[in-house]
């Protein structure tokens, strides 16, 4: 409850954070024998209520032990910068530090999984975030014997009740880009999209499908072609449709990486951009903003993403209990250059230049 003069009280905090008030005492007074997940959250509130904190002897040295892992799965690009990004915000917020691995467990061949995870639990990790998990059941098995929550962003895999995941809305994303070119007089619309058993890739194809029959417009399976989300399947992939008989006048793109590849791909052919071909892509990250001309784009909270698999991490760390095992963030379609509506005569097909 709240003292009389309106401020909160030690016990409002310790009820916020689901510990006891000795817990919140510790934490003001700096002793070490509070958990860093429990220490993090706990500041996080006293924070929030204009508590003074003091912080331990080693922390304002500056010699911060690593908390969290971030591990990618594969090499970094601009989608996995802006995740990131959004983690190192949350953990500097929070007062936890980040320890971030790249190219997935896989990258020490000669750990198993159980030896992985009690590394890193004796290194002092207390949770593991994963970006597009390749995670498997024996590495799921050994992180919970080590006492290590696990929070995946943006799955690859339907979310599991036995893992928790935070990922974006990639159906309504789908439908959105999908609808967009719709309304602005396209029907032969593709869909240029990622691994093909990738549940995220399957949501964004079908709201794009879902959007095209409710306009009685259904692509032909000539129009939709997977691959891994990269600039080089955007190139391959665009000048395989541009090369068809009946070529799209509209491309949707699973990612921006994907988009700036079918750019490359009609400007090879002498196509415009978007006079010739509309191009929609799919994340918002610095390659849509940046690509010429700018990317209309499927915005998927990034940022937002990473920040909230690190409180949630802190959470499972902690020992509270989620309302969901599976968050889903909104996505927003931003318009900008790359869309227009189709010209009234195709253009005929050029040969590719160099």
């Amino acid at each position: 409850m709240p003292s009389r003069d309106g401020r909160a009280t030690l016990a409002t905090v310790a009820a916020s954070a689901g510990v006891s008030v000795a817990t919140v005492s510790k934490v003001l007074n700096g002793r070490s024998d509070v958990g860093p997940a429990t220490r993090a959250l706990v500041e996080t509130l006293l924070r929030q209520h204009q508590y003074p904190v003091r912080r331990p002897a080693s922390v304002r040295r500056g010699a911060a032990t690593a908390r969290i892992e971030l591990l990618f799965s594969y090499p970094m690009n601009a989608y996995s910068t802006e995740v990131m990004q959004g983690v190192l915000d949350a953990a500097t917020e929070t007062g936890v530090s980040v320890a971030v691995s790249v190219g997935g467990r896989r990258h020490a061949e000669a750990e198993n999984p159980r030896v992985w995870a009690r590394d890193l639990a004796a290194a002092g990790r207390q949770a593991v975030i994963t970006v597009v998990d390749d995670l498997t059941a024996d590495d799921l098995q050994s992180l919970s014997r080590a006492r290590l929550p696990l929070v995946v962003v943006d799955p690859r895999s339907v979310p599991r009740a036995r893992v928790t995941s935070v990922g974006s809305t990639n159906f309504a994303g789908g439908l959105a880009a999908a609808q967009h070119l719709l309304s602005l007089g396209h029907r032969r619309i593709a869909y240029l999209g990622g691994p093909a058993a990738a549940a995220h890739n399957q949501a964004r194809l079908h709201g794009y499908r879902a959007a095209l029959e409710a306009e009685g417009a259904p692509a032909p399976e000539t129009y939709v072609r997977t691959g891994q989300f990269h600039y080089e399947d955007g190139v391959t992939g665009a000048a395989a449709l541009l090369d068809l008989a009946e070529p799209p006048t509209a491309v949707f793109a699973g990612s921006d990486e994907t988009a700036a590849g079918v750019i490359e791909a009609a400007r090879a052919r002498q196509l415009r951009i978007p006079e010739d071909l509309s191009v929609v892509g799919f994340d918002d990250t610095q390659v849509a903003r940046f690509s010429s001309p700018p990317l209309t784009t499927v915005r998927q909270p990034l940022r937002e993403m990473g920040a909230v698999a690190v409180r949630t991490a802190l959470r499972l760390a902690a020992g509270q209990k989620l309302d969901s095992h599976h968050v889903e963030l909104a996505t927003e379609l931003v318009v900008r250059e790359s869309t227009a509506p189709p010209a009234r005569t195709a253009p005929a097909p050029r040969a590719p230049t160099p």
